[in-house]
């Protein structure tokens, strides 16, 4: 019997949630105390926000000037959560913006970044926004042959300036081809300037999609190393603020909890096709 009612309210309380359209917090932000000034700068003055165009991550509507995308509503949320509301946006190639965050042109590097050994020398980053993995795309029918990490070497490499990607393949010994842009880095596989491409496995799909006559593919059933995902930068999304902003950097890194504890994270990724298997490192 108890058993029922429990089930029974369960239910109603899952509906209640699943209709719900204002999501709700449960704790407040906490940080008055944490000593720099960085976190007060930012309630009062707001702070920009640094991307490169990469949808369905992040892009800049012409008309408006206002961003969007996956990562720029998540950041906005978690800093929204925090009492920032004033934000600015600042676009460039994503091998610019650590350098543009040092140099204090914007606060925030708001493209999704991972930890790797070189960006944790120059820069801090908040808890786990997201996860997503990498994936190794070849021209239809898979002409170079292919299928692991180690048989990129000797191969012509694609890889995006700056990203993990890049910084992997380079420790690996893989002669990378560098881009600038995900339009030049899709241009040169699909017009076979490269035999390969390393990148974000939802940005492809999403480039296959949007692309279907293109003719590549994802290489299926590539072991992925644990170097890449533990040291050089595939595992969780995160994005990077400067070493001295500690109090802003906690401040985000718990909204970014709390966004992810409330549903809100959930319904934004869902947005953009994806589920809460891209919410932890090894979905169950």
């Amino acid at each position: 019997m108890f058993r029922t009612v429990l089930a029974a309210v369960l239910a109603a309380v899952v509906s209640v949630s699943a209709s719900a359209q204002e999501f709700q917090f449960e704790a407040p932000p906490l940080f008055e105390n944490c000593g720099d000034p960085s976190l007060a700068r930012a309630k009062a003055e707001g702070v920009t926000l640094g991307f490169s165009p990469s949808p369905p991550y992040s892009s800049l509507d012409p008309v408006t000037k206002k961003a969007g995308g996956l990562d720029i509503e998540l950041v906005e949320a978690a800093l929204k959560w925090a009492g920032v509301s004033k934000f600015r946006y600042e676009v460039m190639p994503f091998g610019q913006l650590i350098p543009a965050l040092l140099a204090k042109r914007i606060d925030v590097v708001s493209a999704n970044i991972h930890v790797t050994p070189d960006r944790l020398k120059a820069v801090s980053f908040s808890g786990p926004a997201w996860w997503y993995g990498p994936a190794i795309v070849v021209a239809k029918v898979n002409p170079a042959g292919i299928t692991s990490f180690e048989g990129l070497k000797g191969k012509k490499v694609g890889a995006i300036a700056g990203s993990a990607a890049d910084e992997y393949l380079r420790k690996i010994g893989v002669a990378v081809t560098a881009f600038q842009t995900d339009a030049e880095e899709f241009a040169a596989i699909s017009t076979g300037r490269v035999d390969a491409i390393l990148d974000d496995d939802v940005k492809i799909v999403e480039f296959i999609k949007a692309n279907g006559s293109a003719p590549i593919e994802i290489v299926a059933n590539v072991a992925i190393p644990d170097e890449l995902i533990f040291k050089y930068g595939y595992g969780y999304a995160r994005y990077a603020l400067r070493k001295d902003d500690c109090s802003l950097r906690a401040a985000f890194t718990q909204g970014l909890a709390e966004v992810r504890g409330n549903g809100q994270a959930t319904a934004i990724l869902k947005t953009y096709g994806l589920t809460n298997r891209n919410l932890f490192f090894f979905p169950l």
